[in-house]
């Protein structure tokens, strides 16, 4: 895909996350010797240096780390999508992945055939509750709503 930047190149070791993220599954990798999830996928666990590591599908929860708003971007297709959040999360199973958030609306949106857009969500803070979903084969994430309480009833 000449002129794309948001798109990596595939290769023999990472078909298979590239594969699964085409098909709507986060993988992440898992040491079978110390037990430690990482990502980004490596052939080896940067944690022991074992290469007793297997490939495992991600619940896809995750909490966010940090974020900035990125106003301007000039290589495609980034200008187009300004002003877009860049972010760091902890993935449920632990490992930290660089990302980028999207409204919770985007996914409608996307359903009804509109691009998959950023935009800023309103409700981004530190340790906000994410799951993600997938843009043209690549995991993004979304904020989660919190669970309505019930009338009378008091969150906290």
């Amino acid at each position: 895909m000449a002129g794309r930047f948001d798109v990596p190149e595939t290769d023999p070791f990472t078909r298979a996350y590239w594969s699964a993220a085409a098909e709507g599954r986060l993988l992440i990798r898992r040491c079978r010797a110390c037990g430690r999830a990482h990502h980004y996928p490596r052939e080896f666990c940067p944690h022991c240096w074992s290469e007793d590591v297997t490939w495992e599908t991600a619940s896809g929860r995750a909490t966010l780390y940090t974020w900035s708003v990125v106003h301007r971007n000039d290589l495609p297709p980034f200008t187009d999508r300004t002003p877009y959040v860049a972010a760091v999360v902890d993935l449920a199973e632990g490992p930290r992945m660089t990302t980028e958030i999207v409204r919770a609306e985007a996914e409608a949106d996307a359903e009804a055939g509109a691009d998959l857009a950023g935009g800023v969500p309103p409700e981004l803070s530190a340790g906000a509750a994410l799951e993600v979903v997938f843009r043209e084969g690549v995991p993004v994430f979304r904020v989660v709503s919190p669970p309505a309480t019930e009338p009378g009833r008091r969150q906290g």
